[in-house]
């Protein structure tokens, strides 16, 4: 039988063969989605289901050619953290009879109803090609940089938008990496005008990738927006069908980002900005006779605002809805708010002419599907324990849930008291998930506990697992999410996942609380955790053997963890790791250290002061090519190390980004892993 890691690896983390990336048709009949034909096969295929018949139907057969990807390609999923391959992403029009994607940079046309495919040569490979609402149009940042639009109907292009030394329509990297804004151009609803990005990064300082497993190969150059350092320079342009320019739209003095923006039929375009601090957020709206910007909410946090995707946004009433940070965070029309009292808002699904649908928790671990009429009404629209999110449009719910009762996720289509299932062909681990659910110390630290499936369950070494910083949230309701630590336990561990300060779910307060601090309350929660586990499980962990592991914000916590608290971790791994915050990008840690990166919160969290500290079993792992966290925070690190002689181990990964989607390389990462734990720890 192959192994779970191999099976995991083989799988993307069981993942391949999901249905998602839902669209709903303008009339809520059609659904269309990316599965692939298995769950070992990464190539993602367009499907759709039709809610007359309830019949699904391939739309695009795999492509036997092998994928030639372009750098800005690679990059864009990369900050998607997509590992799969084939179509990965789509674009419609309103009644979805048109469908566009990408194969290897070349812009494909797909007719639903005929199912014929044609291509667009716009010269130069495309990436995130968007149809124009009505269908009738195609437009496309190009790699050179350029931004183009082509008529659907006849395939030729209508005209080429290129400014020298900058690039057009694409997301800057904090955007994408960080704001969760992948889009860097916006059509109007009557599909006769674009607001298109241009980006200059003329002051953002060069850093050099390279692979030096491959030393006849250049480094590749990126734009890398340090902490401290400038940011890109964004500016907007309103171009018309030929691709003119009809006017330029700069960002209001005072504000350094541009966070996303917002144009619908239902009022004029929204610009929302923020400053460098993002302790000031505000809308602007967009007169597009003048190209004037008139401010229409404002927003302050003495620590820091929140990015909540999809708003601000426009209602078909012309009512402005907003998130507020107080003590719940909350959605708000015109400033009062229309979310459940005492529950968190977790994410914005949609909006459309009979109400809005968003996510709510009151529960951390666990997320419900809420509805607001526009006549007042306020609905629950699931309640059973799990994780429930999906997509709405016009009296069509598309249900994705999760839960602790099975491997997801399930997905159910809700249209008109009808119900229809997608079914995921994905595979499910081949371990028995038994995971514990706790509540652990006086802060009630939501925790996961998993145990040997078979033999000894007394005197365990324990392995502890977090991310336990911002915007990633460990314990939830659902099997599916506990499947590789699962396996770890089966090779003889306790695992331990905990939530702690800072992380998602429990409130702006909770989130905001490591401000100016990013190192104090992820270790003090930790050992809290670990501590209230041995007192509640008498006999279960043995205290000598306690180990932490981690990857991104958890392998820096790892190793901050057994450098300053040896007396509880006796070994670390420490999976790419931000050792030292000063390399790392400007709108993320800026947010929580400040903007000039050299605030007190920089030098107290670094890893560099803490070198000569090590006393215990350390692991770095890092892949060579990451252009996230860059290879240059592992690498300073052990010399530190060296420096202060201190033993440590380094596993480098050539040609490894910040994902390890290769088979081979997770597979064996994971097993080296488990290698150094059970050396490190003595059984």
């Amino acid at each position: 039988m192959i192994s779970f890691p191999r099976l995991s690896a083989r799988t993307l983390r069981f993942s391949l063969g999901q249905p998602r990336s839902f669209s709903i048709s303008s009339d809520g009949q059609r659904i269309l989605f990316i599965r692939s034909n298995s769950g070992e096969d990464r190539r993602g295929l367009l499907w759709q289901l039709d809610l007359n018949s309830g019949i699904e139907k391939l739309l695009t057969p795999p492509s036997e050619n092998e994928e030639n990807l372009s750098v800005e390609e690679r990059a864009r999923r990369e900050r998607l953290r997509e590992g799969s391959a084939g179509i990965t992403s789509f674009s419609t029009d309103g009644s979805q009879r048109t469908v566009a994607f990408t194969q290897s940079g070349k812009a494909q046309l797909l007719d639903v109803e005929t199912g014929s495919i044609q291509e667009i040569d716009f010269n130069s490979a495309v990436v995130d090609p968007r149809l124009s609402p009505d269908g009738k149009y195609l437009a496309a940042p190009t790699v050179d940089g350029s931004f183009s639009l082509a008529d659907v109907e006849t395939l030729r292009t209508l005209g080429t938008l290129k400014i020298a030394e900058q690039s057009l329509g694409l997301a800057e990297f904090v955007a994408s990496e960080e704001m969760n804004r992948f889009r860097g151009y916006w059509w109007s609803p009557k599909s006769d005008q674009l607001l298109v990005q241009a980006t200059d990064e003329s002051e953002i300082q060069t850093w050099f990738i390279s692979d030096p497993a491959h030393p006849e190969l250049a480094p590749r150059a990126v734009k890398y927006p340090q902490v401290g350092t400038s940011n890109a320079k964004v500016r907007l342009h309103l171009v018309n069908l030929q691709a003119k320019t009809l006017g330029v739209i700069e960002i209001p003095s005072g504000y350094e980002y541009l966070v996303d923006i917002h144009w619908s039929s239902y009022g004029p375009p929204l610009l929302y900005v923020m400053n460098r601090e993002q302790t000031k957020a505000s809308t602007f709206a967009l007169d597009l006779a003048s190209l004037s910007l008139s401010e229409i909410a404002s927003q302050t946090d003495e620590r820091w605002l929140e990015v909540f995707p999809g708003t601000p946004a426009w209602t078909p009433a012309g009512e402005l809805l907003l998130m507020h940070d107080g003590e719940y965070r909350t959605l708000t029309l015109n400033g009062r708010s229309i979310s459940p009292q005492s529950w968190n808002v977790r994410s914005l699904l949609d909006i459309d002419t009979h109400g809005i649908t968003f996510t709510a928790s009151s529960e951390p671990t666990e997320e419900q599907i809420w509805w607001y009429g526009f006549g007042g009404e306020l609905e629950q629209l699931t309640s059973d324990p799990g994780v429930h999110s999906g997509r709405a449009h016009n009296h069509t719910l598309i249900h994705v849930s999760r839960s602790l009762s099975y491997f997801g996720p399930k997905v159910e289509v809700e249209r008109d008291g009808e119900k229809f299932h997608i079914k995921s062909v994905a595979l499910e681990p081949n371990v028995s998930v038994n995971v514990k659910m706790l509540e652990l110390g006086e802060l009630k630290l939501r925790s996961a506990l998993l145990l040997p499936s078979t033999g000894n369950q007394k005197n365990l070494p324990l392995l502890v697992d977090p991310y336990g910083g911002p915007h990633a949230q460990r314990v939830l309701a659902s099997r599916s999410a506990y499947a590789e630590a699962q396996w770890i336990a089966d090779q003889g561990f306790a695992v331990l996942i905990s939530d702690g300060r800072g992380t998602p779910a429990r409130g702006p307060e909770w989130e905001k609380s490591i401000h100016h601090d990013l190192a104090s309350f992820p270790v003090e929660d930790q050992v809290s955790a670990v501590e209230a586990l041995i007192a509640t499980h008498p006999g279960l962990i043995d205290r000598e053997r306690i180990a932490i592991r981690g990857w991104s914000f958890g392998g820096y916590l790892a190793a901050l963890a057994v450098l300053d608290r040896p007396d509880i971790f006796a070994a670390a791994i420490a999976g790419a790791p931000v050792a030292d915050f000063r390399l790392y990008d400007t709108f993320y840690t800026e947010r929580y250290l400040g903007h000039r990166g050299t605030e007190p919160g920089y030098e107290n969290g670094s890893l560099f002061t803490r070198a000569n500290k090590l006393s215990r079993p350390l692991m770095i792992i890092h892949g060579l090519a990451d252009d996230n966290v860059v290879v240059a925070n592992s690498l300073q690190l052990s010399s530190l190390l060296l420096a202060h002689g201190k033993p440590h181990e380094t596993l480098l990964l050539s040609n490894v980004t910040h994902m390890t989607p290769q088979e081979e390389v997770a597979e064996n990462l994971l097993l080296l892993q488990i290698e150094f734990l059970k050396r490190r720890l003595n059984f």
